[in-house]
């Protein structure tokens, strides 16, 4: 499986070049949906209430922890949407860092889209992410 990623000169350069590509291209067999992962636990709980670092780094644990699961990596992820409750712009370095963290600074440059959303499925949920995967 390969993934092609692109940055086409006709578009203007990805926001801070580091956490996504334009455009993923993936060549392989098999398609890898990954469902919105939020800051549960292992037992179901919900880590970090109120706190969106500690939720992000939780949702990513789990939603690299999904990709594993699928014989994943993030170097195989092609597009990931992050969903964050009441967004506002001094949360995002924040909730990157935590993401980086969770993939041991191995971050998925694929196709990515940042969500400013009201709410989630839980009150207690802030973070939630979800992509797709192309493996051989």
């Amino acid at each position: 499986m390969t993934v092609e990623r692109l940055n086409p000169a006709t578009m203007p350069p990805p926001v801070d070049d580091t956490k996504y590509s334009h455009v993923a291209i993936g060549r392989g067999s098999a398609v890898v949906a990954i469902a919105g992962q939020i800051a549960n636990d292992a037992n179901g709980d919900v880590v970090g209430i109120g706190d969106y670092e500690a939720q992000a780094e939780q949702a990513f644990r789990n939603f690299a922890a999904a990709l594993a699961a699928a014989g994943a990596g993030p170097d195989d992820l092609i597009k990931n949407t992050i969903h964050v409750v009441g967004h506002r712009p001094e949360l995002t370095e924040s909730i990157f860092a935590a993401g980086r963290r969770a993939f041991g600074g191995n971050w998925p440059r694929s196709a990515s889209t940042y969500l400013g959303v009201a709410a989630l499925g839980h009150p207690d949920w802030l973070i939630e992410i979800d992509g797709i995967a192309v493996i051989s």
